[in-house]
């Protein structure tokens, strides 16, 4: 059939879960049979999120392709088991940076460059992209930013231009807030009312609206909204608060969105979506009774989307282990040998999260030595491994002035260093080993025994390596290589066997596990770390 294309746009104010409401739809149509895939336009003019701070943008997903991308696709991911790539997400920057790459060529024939229809034929073009290739019967397209935003207007007009070129083949999805005003007691609607006016007076009509909201939506108050807005009244959805983002598809459902979206496309809707895995995680998710404490380490602990895979991933490996996830954030920076038992004696286990730079550094080799010496399970991550590696070599190798070349160009032991091909590389983005590689596990390891296999595939997102020149002073010391990248003989995964559990990978396993396939290794750690907690209790 003709590929289907679902258009998500918000109102009101961001934040609002357009990549929620993105992502559960897809859930649905891909549980009733459908080829689906998800791509977000962001309507900022970088080329991609991969050199901005997380303060600014949350977490920086990475798709197998070795696009770094919007955390978003993240959820569509997670909520689709359905493998993204660059194309996937799209910024103005990569579009007007297309743009002008032909016009420099000659290829617009001398003609004026203009936004329409330049920029947004190119628009265009990218949003068809993944129809064009045969392989998915619905394209979701979520458009960053809100309705009103001015750096958004040329999506919007793509979007227009599409829905009439598409004609049934195309659905349009606005997501608005209807706010709770408390001192009156009352849902206002006219938020909603003037966002919709806003996409109405650009020349898109929505087809169905979600209201996202805290309080429960009166029936009579969404028939007013359909009125106003121009769209039918079984069109008009809610989207309440609820306990887990992961229950959101299942409020959809029951408020038939996947049969109405059917129904606009012209497709016949039988029977129910084949929901069974999904709902046997919600059942576990609902059925947990006991809890594991995890500890996270890391320097953007206030942001809770700086390391939104990573949360998702213990949330998603706990649930299938029948226990409630309580994640313990632990600021780097303020970590002092002072007071890290204090702060960590109480964890079940420990994460040291990833990051760039020499800030709260400290810290993590703190926390590290605590785990180590304390016999604590323990997971580094990407600079998380690093720093085990750096600590290891301080502390039991007696190499006081270990270090990694990131944090002291000088170190006499950098133990950590730059790839040989990677060090006249200059441009920002361009040192960095991106995307999926291969891994041989050694066999007998605690991390082949978390896969169960011995030849793996993870993301990565990193510039520095662990050095081979140390490697066998580690290795008699106790610290085993027992992941490597089978071409370049680069160390991925780093284990202490002798310990309950403590385990680095220079990979991202976060990026890869969603909820109907969670990450063996984090699996692997969410077992270890309830075994403590029970060996903590028996005591």
């Amino acid at each position: 059939m003709d590929t289907k294309y679902i258009f998500v746009t918000g109102g009101v104010v961001s934040s609002l879960g357009k990549g929620i409401i993105s992502s559960s739809l897809a859930c649905l149509l891909k549980a009733r049979g459908l080829r689906v895939t998800i791509q977000k336009f962001d309507p900022y003019i970088n080329i991609d999120p991969g050199t901005l701070n997380p303060y600014e943008h949350g977490e920086c997903y990475v798709t197998e392709d070795g696009h770094e991308a919007d955390l978003d696709l993240g959820h569509y991911e997670r909520f689709t088991n359905v493998r993204t790539s660059r194309a996937n997400n799209v910024t103005t920057g990569r579009v007007y940076k297309s743009v002008i790459d032909k016009e420099r060529r000659g290829d617009y024939l001398g003609k004026t460059v203009q936004i329409v229809p330049h920029i947004t034929d190119e628009i265009k073009r990218r949003i068809k992209y993944l129809g064009n290739t045969g392989n998915y019967d619905f394209v979701i397209t979520e458009i960053g930013g809100t309705v009103g935003d001015i750096e958004s207007l040329p999506f919007l007009e793509a979007v227009r231009q599409l829905r009439w070129e598409l004609g049934q083949h195309a659905v349009c999805v606005h997501l608005t807030y209807v706010p709770y005003i408390a001192a009156a007691k009352e849902l206002k609607t006219k938020p909603t009312q003037h966002s919709v006016k806003a996409l109405q007076e650009l020349g898109i009509q929505p087809d169905i609206l979600v209201l996202r909201a805290e309080k429960e939506i009166p029936a009579d108050m969404r028939r007013k909204i359909a009125l106003f807005c121009n769209v039918a009244p079984d069109s008009v959805v809610q989207s309440n608060d609820v306990n887990s983002i992961y229950k959101v598809p299942l409020m959809m459902h029951a408020q038939h969105v996947d049969e109405i979206v059917l129904r606009k496309t012209g497709l016949p809707v039988e029977g129910e979506p084949h929901m069974d895995p999904w709902m046997n995680f919600i059942h576990k998710l609902d059925n947990a009774s006991e809890t594991v404490t995890i500890g996270l380490v890391g320097k953007y602990v206030e942001l809770q989307d700086a390391y939104k895979s990573i949360n998702e991933a213990l949330f998603q490996c706990a649930t299938y282990a029948d226990h409630k996830l309580r994640l313990v954030y632990v600021h780097s920076e303020k970590l002092t040998e002072a007071n890290v038992d204090e702060r960590l004696r109480d964890m079940d286990g420990v994460i040291v999260a990833p990051g760039f730079g020499q800030r709260g550094i400290e810290g993590k080799f703190v926390a590290l030595k605590w785990c180590r010496e304390h016999d604590v399970p323990t997971f580094g991550i990407c600079l998380g491994m690093q720093c085990m590696v750096i600590e290891f070599a301080r502390n039991v190798l007696g190499l006081e002035d270990a270090n990694s070349v990131e944090m002291n160009l000088h170190t006499p032991h950098n133990v950590i260093d730059l790839m040989e091909e990677q060090k006249n590389i200059s441009e920002m983005g361009g040192t960095m080993r991106l995307g999926a590689y291969d891994c041989h596990l050694r066999e007998g390891s605690r991390a082949a025994e978390a896969y169960g296999t011995l030849d793996i595939r993870e993301r990565h997102r990193h510039r520095f390596e662990f050095n081979n020149d140390y490697r066998d002073r580690f290795e008699a010391a106790g610290m085993q290589c027992v992941g490597e990248n089978p071409a370049t003989r680069l160390v991925e995964v780093v284990e202490i066997p002798e310990k309950r559990w403590y385990i680095g990978t220079q990979y991202h396993p976060e990026y890869s596990s969603t909820v109907l396939a969670p990450s063996p290794i984090f699996a692997s750690f969410i077992k270890a770390a309830i075994a403590y907690r029970d060996e903590k209790a028996d005591k």
